[in-house]
Formats: C-alpha cells, structure tokens, sequence
C-alpha cells in the first residue's frame, strides 16, 4: 500500500517553529490519494499543512511556486505561507510539507448545480492566465509512453484492448486538429473545490496542472464532476459547466464538436490510472473494480454535445 504521514508522526513544535506560529489544535483531513493533510487550529488563523509523501524536496517547492503564482493571478485558491525563512516548503524527516491558509467552507459532492457554472468559469479564468513565470511543464495529464508501455501487459486483456482502441482513435483524431497549450487544472474533482459560506467557490490541489489542450480539462471536468447518479456524463451538469465557461471563455463550433472526443480522452486517463494503482501498484481487492466505472461512463458520451435540449441524461 502507499505510505501516508500520520499525524502522531508529524514534529509540529517544529513546523511551527520554522512558521511562526502558536498551534492551539491539529486534525487530520480526509481525502486525498497522493498526499496527507492537516487542519492547524492556531492563534493566527487556521491552516492547512500537507506532507507531500509523492513529492521529493524539489518538486515540492515547484508545487508550492505554482499554487502561489496562480493565487497571484486572481485565482480563488489557497495562499502559500512562507516559512521564516522565506522558502515555500519545509522538509521535516523524509518528507517535505507545504503550508497553506485554510480556506473558508467545506467540499460538497455532487456539486450543486447551481455550482456548475461557478466551476466552468473558474476554469476559464484559469485557461486565459498567461504568465511565462509559472514555467509550467507540457501535457503531464495524459498518458505517457513509458505508462502506455505499460498497457500491455495488464492482465484483464479486455480491457487493455478497450485502452490500445481508444487511444488510438483519440491519438489519430487529435492529430488533425490544433490548441494553443493553456494552464489546465487537470482534476476538477468535487474534493477539489470549496464552497465557501457565501457560495462563493475556490479550487485547490495543484498536483495535476500542466499546459495542454482547454479541451481536455473540461473533460477532466466532465468526468469528475457532470456525472449524474447512475455514473452516466449528464448533459444538463455539462451544459451548465460549459454556460459558465463561456461566459469568461467563448468555445467556437469546431470546439464544441471536438469535445466529445476529449472527454472520453479524459475517462480513459482516468480508468488507466484506476486501474494501475489498484491492480498493479497498490493492489487492494476493494477497489480493484473501480476503473470499469469509466468504461460505462464512455459509453454515455454522445456524439454531439446539444446544450439547446440538455435536460436528459444519457442511459449507461
């Protein structure tokens, strides 16, 4: 199984010592499958402390630069905090951790539709950010070579031909069309935003943002959190998500038409990921179904995204 950071294990005297911070209560916070986090209840606010048990040194501190620049840029996301000695991470033990101010409200799932367009424009706002400081790293969201290498040699071969199909038909459509390469979140999952207590909402979890097509965020999108009950795309949630997405962010006819085709790029990403962690990495019997959810939800992706009639969702 992967190794997490219990708080018992955490040397908070000397976290808040290097934050300059009185702790006056610590909790743990549920979710999560790459990191630990922490409610720090302390006489200046409260915060968030995340051990990044996927990350090393170097790449903490890159995450840590990126969530600060994108708060920078007007984004509605969590505020790095600095450490005394000015640098972004900490490392305590064999981990490096990030400190972050907490930000107001809680994690609602399924997001309320009328929360929908709220993420759509969001996730406008940050495919328009243009700034050559964040350096960001180019389509780390897809599958790589060395993870479709992989593929192969998974055991359920049914699904392995389900992957090799479907990429291939992706990888030949995609060839015949070009996007500008935008910042793209890269996991707009419900567990990723806030609904502040003025319905107000913020995105956090920075661990999947790259430069890559706007297109296959939304898809992202679509498959975590346009869903309806039944695991099927519900093209009334994805119709609202793409109202607020083009009020920030307008998508022209070929956009729209080739946006089917990446949200299923999006469902495939996932259900490769799902189903390498829980059969392959991590095996763990509970979850080691959990990846077929997606092959259902592809096949409920219409060829034609219709928002004029978007009130019926698709059957499974």
């Amino acid at each position: 199984m992967a190794t997490y950071t219990n708080l018992d294990l955490v040397d908070l005297p000397a976290v808040t010592a290097y934050y300059g911070i009185e702790l006056s209560a610590a909790e743990p916070l549920k979710g999560g499958f790459a990191n630990s986090s922490f409610c720090l209840n302390c006489a200046e606010g409260d915060f968030v402390l995340t051990a990044l048990d996927n990350h090393d040194p170097q790449s903490a501190a890159q995450l840590a630069r990126w969530t600060r620049l994108l708060f920078r840029a007007g984004l509605p996301t969590a505020e790095v905090i600095a450490g005394m000695d000015g640098k972004d991470t900490l490392v305590a033990g064999e981990r490096p951790f990030i400190l972050k101010k907490m930000i107001p409200g809680h994690v609602v799932d399924p997001l309320p539709p009328d929360q929908m367009p709220a993420a759509g424009r969001l996730l406008a706002r940050l495919h328009g950010i243009s700034d050559p400081d964040l350096d960001l790293p180019v389509g780390t969201r897809r599958l790589s070579e060395s993870y479709r290498a992989l593929i192969e040699g998974f055991p359920d071969q049914a699904f392995v031909k389900w992957l090799t199909d479907h990429l291939a038909e992706i990888d030949r459509k995609e060839a015949a069309h070009h996007r500008d390469k935008v910042p793209v979140h890269g996991d707009l999952f419900a567990d990723n935003l806030i609904v502040g207590p003025d319905g107000s909402l913020s995105i956090i979890d920075w661990e999947t943002v790259t430069l890559d097509d706007p297109l296959l965020d939304l898809g992202m999108a679509a498959v975590g959190i346009c869903q309806d009950e039944a695991g099927c795309l519900s093209i009334e949630r994805l119709c609202l998500l793409l109202q607020g997405y083009c009020d920030e962010r307008p998508l022209g006819e070929e956009s729209l038409a080739d946006l089917p085709l990446e949200i299923i790029h999006a469902a495939v990403i996932i259900a490769f990921h799902r189903y390498y962690r829980h059969n392959v990495r991590f095996p763990n019997p509970d979850c080691r179904d959990f990846y077929k959810a997606m092959i259902g939800f592809v096949e409920s992706v219409p060829e034609v995204i219709n928002c004029a009639d978007p009130r019926g969702s698709n059957s499974c």
